[in-house]
């Protein structure tokens, strides 16, 4: 399971940073963040028909940064890593020894 973990870790990652480069090459038409600072998508470094492509490229990244980061999560959380739970199972123990040291 260690390992699987370790994978998906590294995959997490290089899909990350793949995300932050697609945005960052997004077009600067008007239909994206790049629109801000204006622009028309023709002068763009892939040409002017592959803002399509690009934006294909950008969801799939994204739609599988979302189902990575779940996975990691899921993988990774530990049954009882919860600080509730630690606090809750502390007090119950002093509880215990208490009423043993009473009697």
């Amino acid at each position: 399971m260690a390992i699987l973990s370790i994978v998906l870790l590294v995959l997490f990652v290089l899909v990350s940073l793949a995300l932050i480069f697609m945005v960052s090459i997004q077009g600067e038409d008007s239909s994206g963040l790049g629109g801000i600072f204006g622009g028309d998508s023709s002068s763009s470094a892939f040409g002017g028909r592959s803002g399509k492509v690009v934006n294909k490229i950008t969801a799939w990244l994204g739609a599988a940064f979302i189902v990575l980061a779940i996975l990691v999560a899921v993988l990774n959380k530990s049954p009882s890593s919860s600080i509730l739970s630690q606090a809750a199972a502390q007090q119950q123990t002093q509880v215990v020894e208490t009423e043993s040291a009473q009697n």
